[in-house]
């Protein structure tokens, strides 16, 4: 189970604060598929952040009682100066995984050959992406978070991908941001929006995606 309760994040701007999450409250219970909705700039990646404990929030507390993901196909946390094999040796010491036994999966699935033993500055940020969703992959975990993953390679690969997480790992609990509103209908049980640092959980997957169209096309500047 994750739940946030009263969860408030604020940054410092010089205009003054900006609350991006205001009082969010949610559970999510594991085996759950969930889709988080809402227009660029609401505060979804913020969110999911915080929901994987590499941000804290200015207000309110997180509990985690599964083993979370960082965010899928979110390059941040790699480290520039290790090759891709370097970057793996160190998140799997992290967690207290062999990494002999994952080496083998992330040369398969990664596709990345030779390049796994050079610096990840080098790398395009298509090929980061590939290294950090493998080594995701590679690493179990019982929540998987998944911020636009769509993105992620050509449609080979996001194939490839899918199969990997939604049909081997088929039991584990998705917190799933995307743009994209078919894949939230393929992929999630139930769906939030967030607008204006609000947080609304819908069970009816059609009525979030209505709420979620209107809101942008509001957000939309009006063209002469």
């Amino acid at each position: 189970m994750i739940r946030l309760e009263h969860v408030t994040k604020q940054y410092h701007t010089l205009s003054g604060p900006n609350v991006v999450l205001n009082d969010v409250s949610f559970t999510v219970r594991k085996g759950e598929r969930v889709g988080i909705l809402g227009r660029n700039g609401a505060g979804k990646s913020t969110l999911v952040r915080i929901i994987s404990g590499a941000e804290a929030p200015t207000a309110g507390t997180v509990t985690r009682n599964m083993k979370v993901s960082w965010p899928l196909a979110f390059s941040g946390g790699l480290h520039g100066g290790l090759s891709g094999i370097g970057n793996l040796r160190f998140i799997c010491r992290l967690y207290g995984v062999d990494v002999q036994d994952k080496l083998e999966f992330l040369e398969e699935f990664s596709e990345l050959g030779r390049y796994l033993k050079e610096p990840v500055r080098t790398y395009s940020s298509g090929m980061r992406a590939r290294l950090s969703f493998g080594i995701s992959m590679a690493i179990d975990f019982d929540c998987y978070l998944i911020d636009e993953i769509v993105a992620v390679g050509d449609d080979r690969f996001r194939a490839k991908c899918e199969i990997e997480l939604y049909e081997k790992r088929k039991d584990r609990t998705f917190i799933i941001v995307s743009h994209s509103p078919s894949y939230i209908r393929k992929h999630c049980s139930t769906a939030m929006t967030l607008t204006e640092g609000k947080l609304r959980t819908f069970e009816d997957i059609r009525e979030a995606l209505a709420l979620n169209r209107i809101s942008q096309t509001k957000a939309r500047p009006i063209t002469p």
